[in-house]
């Protein structure tokens, strides 16, 4: 299966501002990508690209005053499976975990996991047999506890007020079952990029990037997904990390005012 993926965003800046942008395939992504994406800047501008501490590919610029546009394209190669289900994968003990994936236990900016939630997690969720069986338990449970409302999306939204609140959008789902997860002692992190209405009944809101989660069981990692709780074709990855914050797709230092937002995932027919 071919996928095309693509954007086109821009920005209205009253000064030169400094920008970090997170708006490519992840590096994973590379031997699947038959059309490489490339980074048309209007106007033209030098982009300078270095990857972050999480392996996510990154670019900076300093944008100028006025608009602003970032557009970018790609084909890629998708096997066209939803995803991988392994009802059997095992949750590993603390002090076997790879110290590489240490991090995605602890507490991060939108997922607090030295709250309340803590308690909440186990008494949910403790008597569910460890492994796969409780990380479904956890994505069922976040999928019906939250009312999906873009009107009520709030970039400063934590877990614990997600669960307090009831009501988000995907990542607010997310993090929210990252939050559970790592508190049941299973790593967890977020993920950010494509998602388009393969294999599903096409919706009427326009396309936007998707989030979802992945957990480290049985030695690897595996996606989940708190908001639609059922495995999807063409998962696309842009950009993985603890919660939202580590994979904001632009970072502004600076002021400016989102003028356009068009996104597109669609299946290519074989010819």
């Amino acid at each position: 299966m071919r996928i095309k993926v693509g954007y086109e965003i821009s920005f209205d800046s009253p000064q030169p501002a400094p920008m970090l942008l997170m708006l490519y395939l992840h590096p994973t992504r590379v031997p699947t990508t038959l059309q490489p994406d490339f980074l048309q800047v209007n106007p033209p501008q030098f982009v300078s690209e270095y990857y972050d501490s999480y392996g996510n590919r990154c670019g900076r610029i300093v944008a100028p005053a006025g608009r602003i546009t970032f557009r970018n394209e790609a084909l890629v190669d998708d096997c066209g499976l939803p995803d991988l289900q392994a009802p059997h994968a095992p949750q590993a003990l603390v002090q076997d975990l790879p110290a590489e994936v240490l991090l995605y236990l602890l507490a991060s900016r939108y997922c607090e996991v030295d709250s309340e939630l803590k308690d909440v997690a186990w008494t949910l969720f403790g008597q569910v047999p460890a492994g796969w069986a409780r990380v479904q338990a956890i994505t069922n449970y976040v999928h019906h506890h939250i009312r999906f409302d873009y009107m009520q999306a709030r970039a400063t939204r934590t877990a614990l007020e997600v669960y307090r609140e009831r009501v988000g959008v995907c990542r607010d789902y997310m993090h929210l079952a990252i939050t559970f997860c790592r508190n049941c002692n299973i790593p967890a992190r977020y993920c950010t990029g494509y998602l388009g209405d393969i294999g599903v009944p096409r919706s009427d809101a326009p396309m936007d990037f998707s989030a979802w989660f992945e957990v480290f069981l049985g030695g690897q990692w595996y996606a989940f997904d708190a908001r639609n709780n059922k495995p999807r074709v063409g998962r696309v990855l842009m950009a993985r990390g603890r919660d939202a914050a580590d994979v904001a797709l632009t970072t502004t230092f600076g002021v400016n005012t989102l003028k356009s937002f068009k996104v597109w995932t669609d299946e290519v027919p074989s010819n």
